[in-house]
């Protein structure tokens, strides 16, 4: 078999049969609708919920560690992980990485960008971290990040502080902010001429609020600054264009909402800015500009990286405005219903363009983890609890199988354990 052949057979590999739905027969049953119409049509999404195996035991309503990955996307996986070890060494020593390629040049077609600034890596953590680690720091830099940002980088930028001397200036981001512009001033204050860069949220993952991005970084380098965005949740939820952002670097899992199997993420670097940054391990001899050597990783499941392919033609096929449509739709069904409640605090922005999917809830008085664990006990809800920075509460989050009859029992527990 021809290497031109072979790669196109590994792609379009395990589009195995099962006893689901496929999503052009969901779209069969129902009128054209437009994605505001779809997003209320509960017989559509019940038949998307069709292709999903669901576990019974409980409502789950924490989507937002990883996404369940539709059964088409699941068998299309397993059928690419019993081929590559069919083909064994052969496979890996030929098209490994035209493939990978291949896989990255789409990723970067859903959010605007050249194959040329974007790589697969294995999660969020990883794609950052490597811009972190490898930022030509030099002691007395600063870096600026917030509060509500996620751990693993923050502990990125803490190691860097004992390693290059450098310091870190972490401010708070209101669950409520005024204005962007409010969001703006909080990151323009902690700037000085020492600062190098700045890590900001695209979508706060505990409280789901999403953040002026473009505004932020136009700030950013009217004062020198790059800006790195983690944007972990606002893949495949929301639509956005790189360019709009004009960020200088963008890292997120693509097994969150784009819902891949487990153990894949894209890194986007600013082809101007991919010079600058040391790869955490050592490439061969490679341009400097060139992406590529951010993504050194020596032997992993490159059966992960097919599958890739699969959850972006679900994700196609389903629509992204129809996917956003029904994500912040279900949201606000109950994050409304719950938000003039007098014991019960919604810890996300009340406007309907500042969140999507996530929100976050608490009741007063009570701690998160008491709150999360009578929704499980009681109710048999599974959420997580988030007690920080701030945030008190559970984050929920629903996803496209998700019923507005599970939304209503979440709601119906919500009130029942405010009321006590």
């Amino acid at each position: 078999m021809k290497k031109r052949e072979f790669l196109k057979a590994g792609i379009g590999l395990g589009m195995s049969t099962f006893a689901y739905p496929t999503l052009s027969e969901v779209f069969d049953s129902i009128p054209a609708l437009s994605p505001l119409e779809l997003a209320k049509n509960e017989d559509f999404w019940k038949g998307i919920r069709k292709g999903y195996k669901l576990k019974p035991d409980y409502i789950n309503l924490e989507n937002g560690y990883y996404c369940i990955s539709p059964e088409e996307t699941i068998n299309n996986f397993i059928e690419h992980i019993k081929d590559v070890n069919y083909q064994g060494s052969y496979y890996m020593r030929t098209v490994q990485w035209d493939n990978k390629a291949k896989v990255a040049e789409k990723v970067a077609a859903i959010i605007g960008a050249t194959k040329e600034e974007v790589v697969i890596t294995r999660n969020t953590t990883e794609s950052l971290d490597t811009i972190i680690g490898g930022y030509p720091w030099k002691n007395g830099d600063e870096a600026v990040f917030a509060a509500q940002d996620y751990g693993a980088m923050k502990n990125m930028f803490y190691l860097q502080a004992e390693r290059h001397g450098i310091k870190n200036v972490e401010v708070s981001i209101p669950n409520h902010p005024d204005s962007d512009e409010e969001i703006v001033e909080i990151y323009r204050n902690a700037i000085t001429d020492k600062t190098k860069l700045l890590m900001v949220c695209h979508m706060i993952n505990i409280t789901g609020h999403i953040l002026p991005i473009r505004k932020i970084c136009d700030m950013a380098h009217e004062r020198g600054v790059d800006v790195m965005v983690d944007g972990a949740h606002a893949f495949a939820q929301i639509q956005f264009n790189i360019a709009d952002l004009d960020c200088d670097y963008y890292g997120c899992s693509l097994h969150k909402w784009l819902s891949t199997p487990l153990g894949a993420g894209m890194l986007y670097a600013k082809k101007s800015k991919i010079a600058q940054i040391w790869p955490l391990f050592a490439e061969g001899k490679i341009e400097a500009d060139n992406i590529k050597k951010l993504n050194h990783t020596g032997t992993h499941p490159v059966h992960t990286d097919l599958a890739i392919i699969n959850a972006i033609d679900y994700y196609d096929k389903l629509g992204s405005e129809n996917k956003e449509e029904r994500l912040r739709y279900i949201q606000r069904y109950w994050s409304d219903q719950l938000r003039a409640h007098p014991n019960i605090d919604l810890n996300t922005p009340r406007e309907v363009h500042k969140s999507c999917a996530i929100a976050n809830v608490g009741v007063k008085g009570m701690k998160p983890s008491d709150l999360s664990k009578t929704l499980l006990d009681e109710y048999n809800i599974w959420t997580v609890a988030i007690d920080g920075h701030g945030v008190h509460g559970c984050r929920i989050t629903p996803n496209v199988y998700t019923t507005l009859e599970e939304l209503d029992q979440f709601i119906g527990a919500m009130k029942k354990i405010a009321k006590k």
